[in-house]
């Protein structure tokens, strides 16, 4: 019990000082407020394929041909949302960090997006009717979506830092007479502060490509951000990512809060290739998605409760878990469990705790292989978290029955891991029950 409870100590130690770190505030800040443009791009993707494209969508069928001259509308919805992620992120991470650091404009936003920009490539060469072109003055979109992600966090953080502490030195401050409004005395006391970071930042990537013919981008995606992609993208890698998540939530601690500065730029970054290739025609590239979280790794919420749910009204009549599972399929229904997890409970539950932990790992070991076989298609649209099982299977996969049918599948796997546990939980309350009465009624004698 004491090796237990250290190693409870010492984890809720490590997560509250990991969800403190501000740099970790500001990313994870920042990717919940980019979601909805996240979903908004996939929905364009979704409808653009389905419904307004002339080959494969309604508007392939002579009566509805018209549609296809809609589907410039969403393929601008497309390029303003996914394309422009890593922007967003920049934009909005500086302003987190900004924030965090004491100060309440939303000038870092802008000035780490101006920092991005010093450091990342604007002539490139072009091939164009077979002869090459010097083009000037563009940003390719690699720098711009999730394949510069990385790149961005990195340069929004140090530009803001950077800022934030010339900031604070009080001889860098233009001091304007007190007649002059705030907000104007304000942009000339963040000025020098500004020139000095925006120069020091162009200077550094200017430097590093001189000296090593690399750009930062080249830099940190083959160094940083590809192998971690190379990791996530593999069965071993989002399974241990999953342990991790469900080993905090067992100990009363959100697990999905925990790795989602990890889990966020990877897993949403492969869900927009993914769009950008089905918008496009072309061969979809990732299976591990943000979307094959929810649907395969997280149905009912963490740990798959809905098997849970299932399991405890099959496998036991026990009066207390039948009523909590009834009041927590409702939230369920749309993937929200903290009522199961805290009212069974599952926390500090070593009997539940089990398959709590290892069912998504069977569930998402059946979701990777039904994927790599053909059964299932791959993930190429981004839906809300909430949206019901078997629902969001069809939707983020554009219609695949096979996707459908293996989460199903994993429904059917949870239900049968969790039953034995549910039974031996029961036996354990009961037991506990009449050794209670049994105390009871030897005091009452």
């Amino acid at each position: 019990m004491a090796l237990q409870e250290k190693l409870i100590n010492s984890l809720g130690s490590f997560a509250t000082t990991f969800n403190s770190f501000r740099y970790i505030m500001a990313i994870k800040s920042a990717f919940i407020t980019l979601m909805p443009v996240i979903i908004v791009g996939a929905f364009s993707v979704l409808i653009s394929n389905m419904v307004l494209d002339p080959k494969n969508g309604l508007a392939s069928f002579e009566s509805l041909s018209f549609l296809a001259a809609l589907k410039p509308i969403t393929s601008a919805l497309n390029y303003a949302t996914l394309n422009f992620l890593n922007i967003g992120a920049v934009f909005l991470i500086g302003i987190e960090l900004g924030r965090i650091n004491g100060i309440k404009s939303l000038f870092p936003g802008l000035l780490a997006v101006i920092c991005f920009i010093c450091v990342t490539p604007t002539t490139v060469e072009m091939l164009v009717d077979g002869e090459m072109h010097v083009v000037k003055d563009v940003l390719l979109r690699q720098f711009s979506d999730t394949r510069s992600l990385f790149l961005g966090m990195f340069i929004a953080i140090l530009s803001v830092e950077v800022y934030c502490w010339l900031e604070n030195r009080n001889g860098l401050k233009i001091k304007m007479p007190d007649t002059v409004p705030p907000n104007v005395a304000a942009s000339f006391s963040a000025l020098i502060p500004a020139i000095i970071t925006t120069t020091a930042i162009a200077t550094f990537g200017f430097v590093f490509h001189q000296i090593t013919g690399m750009y930062l981008y080249d830099a940190v995606y083959q160094v940083v951000q590809q192998p971690l992609e190379r990791v996530v993208q593999s069965l071993p890698g989002i399974l241990l990512l999953m342990f991790v998540a469900q080993l905090f939530w067992v100990i009363g601690i959100h697990g999905n809060q925990m790795i989602k500065p990890i889990r966020e730029p990877l897993l949403l970054g492969a869900i927009t290739v993914n769009m950008t290739a089905f918008e496009q025609g072309k061969e979809i590239p990732n299976i591990i998605t943000m979307p094959f979280w929810d649907v395969y790794m997280s149905i009912g919420g963490s740990g798959l409760t809905i098997g849970l749910l299932i399991a405890v009204m099959i496998g036991t009549k026990r009066k207390e878990m039948r009523e909590i599972a009834k009041l927590s399929i409702g939230p369920g229904i749309f993937n929200i469990n903290e009522p199961v997890i805290f009212g069974m409970p599952i926390m500090l539950n070593p009997i539940l705790a089990i398959p709590f932990i290892i069912t998504p790992l069977v569930t998402g070991s059946i979701g990777y292989f039904a994927t790599v076989t053909g059964f299932a298609g791959k993930a190429v649209v981004m839906v809300p978290w909430t949206t019901p099982p078997l629902i969001n299977a069809w939707l983020s996969t554009a219609g695949s029955m096979g996707a459908v049918a293996t989460q199903f599948i994993c429904i059917i796997t949870a239900v049968l891991i969790y039953l034995p546990f549910v039974r031996i939980a029961s036996r354990r309350a009961e037991q506990a029950a009449l050794l209670a009465q049994s105390q009871q009624a030897t005091n009452n004698a």
